[in-house]
């Protein structure tokens, strides 16, 4: 009895301590610098257990490189670096990086080389940029100009592929002047849109299979049969960074903000009505076996805030996604005993096809992918989020 008693004190203890440090230090600085405890090395990053150029390395260090610029604290901007000096040799050449695996997923790291390149002027992080861009030189397409997803998913396009690739290509063009990318960007939000959309929920579908040829593909439309949270979240993380950079007269512009207010309109309708948030399967909150996911929750909270802090979505846009932030706190966020934190209940992976596991695209497939903590697709959002709102 003394042991549990004395157990129930120090678990106490411990939660005022980390709920004190949560009203002085915000959300977007604990949680990276509980990333940053989890992985001491920058090339860890999320549980990776060798070296390797990857997209979510690149999304969770634009977050942290988001931390630095709000804080100024040296740790976080040399956290970032040390990933670009590790994996990038002196030619621009990337370790692990294979041009002609044509993967849209390999481009979004590269993200991160743009601030890193305007502070320290390394001649290999412009090379490596240059070798990234230059991939979609050859990139295969389909017959309308739309990006493979990649090369071992012929005639395929994803939603995920729009956010790996169309931010990059658009921060290329305005940094570099490549003003063509602008256009390029643009056809592939607005080339996935034509393909995935479905009128009768406002809401886009994960893929889009040129060839109808997928097991999970339509026969008649090409696209895949559920809507997948997560997938729309990278969609709509794409469409905001892209205007972000995209000229205010660039002819796709207003096709593009159309995408994004009836998007969020749409995704305003199916989240919970509890709790503000969105299910793994967006449309489908009743059917058991589906669930609250984190990782699109955050990524749609970004979006409408950055949408309204840059003038692309209504104001009420933003109280909306206050109160989502709050509810996303309580459903998602634990205190641990060391005061580190951790996000729960973020789906490890999800994609269509491949083998040897064939990917159907079914409710069922969706809600069976294992779930995960402190998943870098969702710890990443939620510190951009909390960067964006100050907390």
């Amino acid at each position: 009895m003394r042991i549990f008693k004395f157990k129930f004190i120090v678990l106490t203890a411990l939660l005022l301590t980390a709920n004190s440090i949560s009203a002085t230090k915000p959300y977007s600085v604990w949680m990276a610098d509980s990333e940053m405890k989890r992985y001491p090395e920058s090339w860890m990053i999320d549980f990776s257990k060798r070296l390797k150029w990857d997209y979510c390395n690149g999304l969770e260090l634009q977050s942290i490189y988001m931390v630095w610029k709000q804080t100024k604290e040296p740790k976080y901007f040399n956290y970032v670096r040390s990933y670009a000096d590790t994996i990038i040799n002196q030619d621009g050449s990337i370790i692990g990086y294979k041009p002609t695996d044509y993967s849209l997923d390999k481009l979004n790291s590269g993200k991160i080389l743009f601030d890193l390149y305007a502070v320290t002027k390394e001649e290999k992080l412009k090379k490596a940029m240059d070798l990234l861009r230059n991939q979609i030189n050859d990139q295969p397409r389909t017959t309308d100009g739309g990006f493979w997803h990649k090369k071992i998913y012929p005639h395929q396009m994803w939603l995920d592929g729009i956010y790996m690739a169309s931010p990059f290509l658009a921060e290329y063009a305005a940094r570099f002047g490549d003003k063509s990318l602008f256009d390029e960007a643009a056809h592939q939000i607005l080339t996935i849109a034509k393909h995935t959309y479905d009128p009768k929920t406002g809401l886009y579908f994960h893929g889009w299979d040129e060839s109808h040829e997928q097991k999970w593909a339509n026969r008649v439309t090409g696209t895949s049969s559920n809507f997948w949270s997560r997938s729309m979240g990278w969609y709509m993380m794409a469409l905001v960074d892209v205007l972000d950079f995209l000229p205010k007269d660039h002819p796709q512009r207003p096709a593009i903000l159309h995408v994004l207010t009836h998007l969020s309109a749409a995704l305003e309708k199916y989240s919970d009505k509890k709790t503000g948030l969105w299910y793994q399967v967006t449309d489908k909150g009743a059917l058991k076996g589906n669930y609250l996911e984190s990782s699109g929750s955050a990524m749609f909270i970004y979006t409408w805030v950055k949408a309204v802090h840059q003038g692309y979505l209504p104001k009420r846009y933003l109280l909306l996604a206050e109160n989502k932030y709050s509810n996303f706190v309580k459903q998602f966020i634990e205190i641990n005993p060391d005061g580190t934190l951790t996000l729960t209940d973020a789906c490890s992976v999800a994609g269509l096809g491949g083998s040897p596991h064939y990917r159907d695209g079914s409710f069922n497939y969706y809600i069976s992918e294992p779930r995960r903590d402190n998943d870098a697709k969702a710890v990443s959002p939620f510190i951009m989020a909390s960067v964006l709102l100050g907390k």
